[in-house]
């Protein structure tokens, strides 16, 4: 299955990009931040990244940038986005060599006409690709701690930014079943 990165800091944008690709057969990782898109670009593998250009953290432009210089994703092919009353630089979008350009809010027949072309290249171009190496993207292995004793010296290593990255992975995949519970929480207190 295709995968699909959507790095949107919109939960609406989230939503109805989340909602038109997934019935299009796609697996969607939505973030909400640019450095959040990069540090996922690992476990997600995408052929197709979707970024807007105002990101907080990495705007889609660096994001785009970035990209482009790994060799592990020479492959991944990169759509800026942006709402219609969002400035868009299409001299930047040039420089960094973004594959597309889509306006939001999202409609189904555009998004899947800007998609579809790039994806078959993505495909195209994909194979060949070594095996992941994590030195390619300067993503540093994880350290298992059994004994809490071992985690003192590790703390002064502690990359503050890669544990707020991972707290805010770990409450991306947990807010859907929070929400769920304070919903039902709030309508028992209600009398529902």
């Amino acid at each position: 299955m295709t995968r699909i990165l959507l790095a949107d800091d919109s939960p609406h944008a989230q939503r109805m990009g989340e909602r038109i690709l997934r019935e299009e057969g796609f697996e969607v990782v939505t973030v909400t931040d640019g450095q959040t898109a990069m540090m996922r670009l690992a476990d997600v593998d995408p052929d197709i990244v979707f970024a807007d250009v105002s990101l907080p953290r990495k705007s889609g432009y660096e994001i785009c940038r970035e990209l482009k210089q790994r060799p592990r994703h020479k492959h991944v092919r990169v759509i800026l986005t942006a709402g219609l009353l969002e400035t868009f630089d299409d001299a930047q979008a040039a420089a960094v060599r973004c594959d597309g350009i889509l306006k939001k809010p999202f409609e189904a027949s555009m998004m899947m006409e800007t998609l579809k072309p790039l994806l078959e290249g993505a495909q195209k171009d994909r194979g060949g690709f070594p095996p992941f190496s994590a030195e390619d993207d300067g993503i540093v292995p994880v350290r298992v701690v059994t004994d809490p004793a071992d985690l003192a010296p590790a703390l002064s290593e502690v990359d503050v930014e890669r544990v707020r990255a991972a707290v805010t992975l770990a409450l991306d995949a947990a807010l859907p079943a929070m929400i769920d519970k304070i919903t039902e929480q709030v309508l028992v207190a209600l009398g529902h």
